[in-house]
């Protein structure tokens, strides 16, 4: 790509702000969420609720040009342990992906006032969701973090056999790491290491 490309590219990028999701979000983040296959849908109230009694760490990213929800963040502070930010579903609009806007929307959550003591991230993932997988994957480099994952909600044992079993993934960050500090990280993640626990 030349200079000019890549100028062009900048040009056509849309501006989008990463905010506080609000009430009179809800409805279009249940909107989103339901284009963003595989992610599971709740109920227009659950995403609501989201954004009124957890607006302090979730996160929406709005395109500025015509106001559209076109990122998503839904995430909480686990109840016995404060300073791990577990994060439920990630959701970016298809006008926007490949621009960096996943990756965005957690940088600027976990900057958040709510998340100043946050030392470690979990979020749940399908072993054959591979967008998931780059996308922790990066942050954990990016923040100098050591990822790790198990089977946590089985296929069978806990869903029925109606959803695919669900890697419990763990980001524990380095204290005072930057951005740049990629050797702390170790990449636990291969294409066919989790599938063989699918099944139980």
């Amino acid at each position: 790509m030349s200079i000019t490309d890549i100028k062009l590219v900048r040009k056509r990028s849309p501006e989008i702000v990463y905010r506080p999701p609000r009430k009179e979000d809800g409805a279009d983040v249940w909107r989103l969420i339901q284009s963003c296959e595989p992610l599971d849908e709740n109920s227009l109230y659950c995403n609501l609720l989201q954004c009124d009694h957890f607006g302090d760490t979730c996160i929406a990213a709005e395109r500025t040009s015509d106001g559209a929800l076109v990122g998503w963040v839904s995430a909480y502070l686990l109840p016995d342990e404060d300073n791990t930010l577990f994060v439920w579903q990630v959701a970016v609009d298809k006008s926007v992906q490949g621009m960096g806007v996943g990756k965005k929307l957690l940088a600027a959550l976990l900057d958040r006032e709510a998340c100043e003591n946050v030392q470690a991230l979990k979020t749940t993932i399908t072993s054959d969701n591979k967008a998931s997988w780059g996308l922790f994957s990066s942050l954990a480099r990016k923040r100098g973090g050591e990822l790790s994952h198990e089977p946590y909600f089985r296929k069978d044992a806990h869903f029925d056999g109606k959803h695919a079993t669900e890697h419990m993934v763990t980001i524990q960050f380095a204290e005072g790491a930057s951005d740049d500090l990629s050797g702390n990280w170790i990449s636990l993640r291969k294409a066919d290491e989790a599938r063989s626990d699918d099944a139980a």
